[in-house]
């Protein structure tokens, strides 16, 4: 039992190693604003069009920076639970029939 903890441990290692090296996006406004984040839901970047920037107003932008953000944490959400997921159905396959013990 204590073998399959640590097996866990290190395969939650290697999924947060593999969502860090992962880049999401979310954009607004066409692009004009745009998020990058990892997998791990870090924002990395933020970049605002030049020309949006100089016409936009303080509101207008506060609001649409959020929904960018929203955006790339939502991706990276989604990327976050695919990959444990994947990594959990690995971990109960080498489990034998156990894996299918609450069905499917």
């Amino acid at each position: 039992m204590f073998d399959k903890l640590m097996e866990a441990q290190q395969k939650a290692g290697e999924v947060k190693k593999r969502l860090d090296a992962i880049t999401v996006t979310g954009t607004a406004e066409g692009g004009k604003i745009s998020v990058q984040a990892n997998g791990n839901k870090v924002v990395q970047s933020v970049s605002v069009d030049a020309d949006f920037y100089k016409n936009a107003d303080k509101e207008e932008l506060e609001e649409l920076l959020v929904v960018a953000i929203n955006k790339a944490m939502e991706q990276a959400e989604n990327l976050s639970q695919s990959e444990m997921a994947a990594m959990t159905q690995a971990m109960l396959g080498g489990m034998g029939g156990l894996g299918n013990l609450f069905g499917k």
